[in-house]
């Protein structure tokens, strides 16, 4: 199959499924063309079976705002036409689900099919705004197969914007054989001089991740047992983490380590994973920890439970319930015989339901599919 992706190149969730997926059709020997504003961050290495057009954005002095959904959807009508597309995945419903469909009329009806994956705030954040929900819901609508990361996240989407489609469910995925649990002695003696327990966290840093718990959570673990806290990541909320650790007075036990591109070495040197999020709709960086041996103390929304086994791969406490939280990271970090345990269930449910070789099998049967389904009607 010609595969062409159109998602956001940065850190975030989608941007780095949108990539592995690619990388991982790429091996298979699908030929993938990225199309995106810059380069995704996750394409490292060279492929033969990988190109990335950039959409270019003309500055003209009539335009208050860089017109970005036009440009990227005659960039698909381009790449479409000269590299013979079979299917545009769009990862994020605006602008990319939306620049395809406007792709899709240019070229013909029957040119080029959609897939349009919801990730989670296109729906739950952005698309429920009022100058965006008809759109997003006319975008839905006509992409010939939509995805959702979670049944919580389909379920939201047909709520919310009152379709009659049918959304598959796909869940993130995870390179088990790249995500995997190595030898970090050097990493170990930076983080934890005295073997100190290690907490972790890795988010975007907005409101909604609630980094600020992670902080008040770690403050009273380490009033119980010796702990450091690493925080990896960058955003909005992070001065007011940084504010927060020095009201605490506990700026010595944390380390903010901004943006991290390789996280497999942070992730095996630290023997807890804390995300309580207000709104998740599947927690790929808790799905990485996993499969680094991680149990992950989550908060208990979205598609969050549907990752995390409580009491067998970690533990889910209602939003802000930070006692019970630090509770329940020092009784896994006090009892080792239980925490092996957690970790090697972690480990487990990581590869056998969540490994990228097994949920690509899906997106491929489910392209098939897509491909082999009358085109749905110009309206």
């Amino acid at each position: 199959m010609n595969i062409g992706i159109a998602c956001y190149p940065t850190y975030g969730g989608s941007g780095v499924v949108a990539a592995e997926l690619g990388k991982v059709l790429a091996e298979r020997g699908h030929k993938v063309h990225f199309i995106s504003y810059a380069m995704p961050i996750r394409l490292d290495g060279f492929s033969g079976n990988i190109v990335y057009h950039e959409v270019e954005i003309s500055s003209y002095p009539l335009f208050d705002f860089p017109l970005y959904t036009p440009a990227l959807a005659s960039k698909i009508v381009e790449v479409a036409r000269f590299e013979n597309l079979d299917i545009v995945h769009a990862h994020y419903a605006i602008p990319h689900a939306t620049s395809a469909y406007l792709a899709k009329q240019i070229l013909g009806n029957g040119a080029i099919k959609i897939v349009t994956t919801l990730h989670g705030t296109d729906i739950t954040l952005v698309g429920l705004e009022p100058s965006y929900l008809p759109v997003m819901k006319f975008s839905i609508e006509q992409s010939d197969g939509v995805t959702a990361v979670s049944r919580f996240l389909k379920e939201k989407t047909l709520t919310n914007y009152h379709i009659e489609k049918d959304i598959q469910v796909i869940p993130n995925f995870v390179d088990t054989h790249k995500y995997r649990r190595i030898d970090t002695s050097r990493i170990c003696n930076y983080l934890a001089p005295q073997r100190e327990k290690v907490l972790i966290h890795v988010s975007n840093f907005r409101t909604v991740k609630r980094v600020q718990d992670v902080v008040r959570i770690f403050n009273l673990v380490r009033q119980k047992i010796p702990a450091k806290l690493i925080l990896v990541g960058d955003g909005p909320d992070r001065s007011n983490c940084e504010q927060l650790v020095r009201e605490l007075d506990i700026i010595d036990d944390v380390k903010f380590l901004g943006k991290q591109v390789e996280l497999v070495a942070l992730l095996s040197a630290a023997d807890l994973f804390l995300i309580p999020s207000q709104s998740e709709s599947f927690g790929l960086s808790a799905l990485e920890a996993m499969a680094c041996e991680l149990p992950v103390i989550a908060s208990s929304v979205g598609g969050l439970p549907e990752l995390i086994v409580h009491g067998e791969t970690g533990y889910i406490a209602e939003i802000g319930d930070i006692e019970r939280m630090a509770k329940y990271a020092i009784d896994l970090l006090t009892n080792n015989p239980k925490y092996k345990l957690f970790a090697q269930a972690s480990r487990k449910r990581a590869v056998e339901v969540f490994n990228a070789e097994k949920v690509i099998d899906q997106y491929v049967r489910y392209y098939e599919q897509v491909l082999s389904e009358q085109p749905i009607p110009a309206k």
